[in-house]
């Protein structure tokens, strides 16, 4: 399932569509690869009367690699005598919370989402995947990763009082710290649309009009269309990570 295929339910009841909750969520992972989970989950709960913070590691019969200690600084020693995310009781308040009414905010939510499934966890609520919103309304930026849009938008100015009301502690790669950064940045992105617009913006497939990578990099792909299309063709065959917008769009170019 890509990002354009999800479909959302109805909401459940008038009341309930009346006070939607903002859920901004982040996890840390034992890795990237098939067999890998979560082992931090924080999130936060806007609700209009406040703001509600979990923030739980959990233990895992997969191993940390590496790369992944490396990028969020959990060790196996932190994770002892830790339960299982489906046993956590954020993982459960999460679970409480998963109705067609509330929204669930994520940068770069296919990713989170593909690893709370492998815990049982199937999104209801309306995702607004910011990564994929930023990429829409910020297209003079250079990237759109959330510690660049941190220091590009100037969040970080605002972040040492934020973190204090919420009594949250700031670090980079951390579940919870990058919670309170993409609390800022849905609050930037909120300046230009609504959560129902950004909900919608998420399901949009984005154009990507120049390369980033490779040797035609900053050439128009329309350009490299013309002059090298096999190059195009064998993109699409064999780089099995592409971007879901870039293959969109060499797609679309190609049919043209």
């Amino acid at each position: 399932m890509t990002l354009f295929d999800v479909e959302y339910e109805e909401k459940e009841s008038s009341q309930s569509s009346s006070c939607p909750k903002i859920v901004i969520l982040d996890t840390e992972t034992t890795g990237i690869d098939e067999d890998d989970r979560v082992i931090q989950l924080g999130f936060m709960v806007l609700d209009g009367d406040g703001v509600e913070v979990h923030n739980e590691l959990f233990s895992s019969s997969v191993a940390i690699s590496l790369r992944a200690m490396e990028t969020h600084n959990i060790t196996p020693e932190m994770l002892e005598g830790k339960p299982k995310c489906t046993q956590s009781k954020a993982f459960a308040r999460l679970n409480e919370l998963n109705s067609a009414s509330n929204y669930l905010v994520i940068h770069n939510a296919p990713f989170d989402t593909s690893m709370l499934r492998k815990e049982g966890f199937e999104p209801k609520m309306r995702v607004i995947d910011t990564l994929r919103v930023a990429k829409h309304l910020l297209k003079n930026e250079e990237a759109h990763r959330l510690q660049y849009l941190r220091y590009s938008l100037g969040l970080y100015k605002n972040e040492a009082d934020e973190a204090k009301n919420l009594g949250v502690e700031i670090k980079a790669h951390d579940a919870i710290g990058d919670v309170l950064i993409l609390k800022l940045l849905l609050e930037e992105l909120q300046k230009h649309k609504s959560l129902d617009e950004m909900s919608t913006l998420t399901q949009t497939p984005l154009i990507v009009e120049k390369f980033r990578f490779g040797k035609y990099k900053d050439r128009l792909i329309k350009d490299i269309a013309i002059e090298d299309n096999g190059y195009l063709k064998w993109l699409l065959k064999n780089m099995s990570d592409m971007d879901e917008d870039l293959r969109y769009s060499l797609d679309l170019v190609l049919k043209k």
